[in-house]
């Protein structure tokens, strides 16, 4: 059975790119790194008429660190964990981007991609939501910022309109200390069972659950239950995400396991998070 060759369109600029993307809506496919859509496709579950393509909008690849950091939608993820300027203010964050998978694909996949693509088994969304990063999408009509933790809505669904495309990650420097663990199931998997990120934001506590359901995992009601937690309420706290979470079953891991691993992970996370 023969494939239909997807209409490809290029654009040079962001200029373009948006007004491509008003044009064709939902009717192209975005092409950032094309890591996790060259799988989609390959395996059918993607059979796109058209592809929007942004590796010619230079505009869109940069990392600029002026009192909060910003990531252009086409900066990679290997420039993310190597840039001083991450190492230096958001080492947590540098972190999370070098564990993905290995650096070939590192050096294919983008800061832009890896949201708007929604897949609940990447590293860098939990860290990100921890941290209190912002998506910037933008359209011809203008720009707006979408904390992390309200645009990724579940499997693969954002709250990107079909006229806008992200541009950028904005990810405050409010952090004092900040953690990342990503718990892998099968020791050839790069793609987590568990991961979580903590980190402690201007005094109050941030505890996001990755790899677990649709959307990162965020409870602020079970974070304010202490600051600096010891080990009883750290357990506690893991404990209480066990009794938030739905989790998933996959092939990394049933929904009950997951539950088990997650109450550790937590535990463990808030202990290296606080650790003098």
């Amino acid at each position: 059975m023969s494939r239909t060759v997807p209409q490809w369109l290029e654009p040079n600029s962001l200029e373009e790119a948006l007004a491509l993307r008003a044009e064709y809506g939902d009717d192209a496919t975005v092409v950032a790194g094309g890591t996790f859509l060259g799988i989609l496709m390959n395996q059918n579950f993607l059979a796109p008429t058209a592809l929007l393509s942004l590796r010619g909008v230079r505009e869109l690849d940069f990392i600029e660190a002026n009192g909060e950091l910003g990531l252009g939608a086409m900066t990679t993820h290997r420039a993310v964990e190597r840039a001083p300027e991450v190492l230096g203010g958001w080492p947590a964050l540098a972190h999370a981007f070098s564990v993905v998978a290995s650096p070939r694909v590192r050096n294919q996949a983008t800061v832009g991609g890896v949201v708007a693509d929604a897949d609940y088994a990447s590293d860098p969304p939990a860290m990100l939501c921890a941290l209190g990063a912002r998506v910037v999408a933008r359209s011809l009509e203008g720009e707006r910022e979408i904390p992390l933790e309200d645009f990724i809505l579940d499997h693969y669904t954002t709250a990107l309109r079909e006229d806008e495309l992200v541009t950028e990650i904005r990810v405050p420097r409010n952090a004092d200390r900040a953690v990342y663990r990503k718990f892998r199931s099968r020791s050839g998997e790069d793609r987590p069972c568990v991961s979580v990120a903590a980190a402690e934001v201007g005094g109050s506590l941030r505890v996001v659950v990755g790899a677990v359901a649709g959307r990162p995992q965020y409870f602020p009601e079970i974070c304010a239950l202490g600051e600096r937690p010891d080990r009883e309420l750290a357990e506690e706290i893991g404990r209480r995400y066990t009794e938030s979470v739905d989790p998933i079953s996959d092939s990394r891991g049933s929904a009950s396991y997951r539950r088990r691993v997650m109450a550790v992970e937590v535990r463990r996370a808030l202990e290296d998070l606080f650790r003098d």
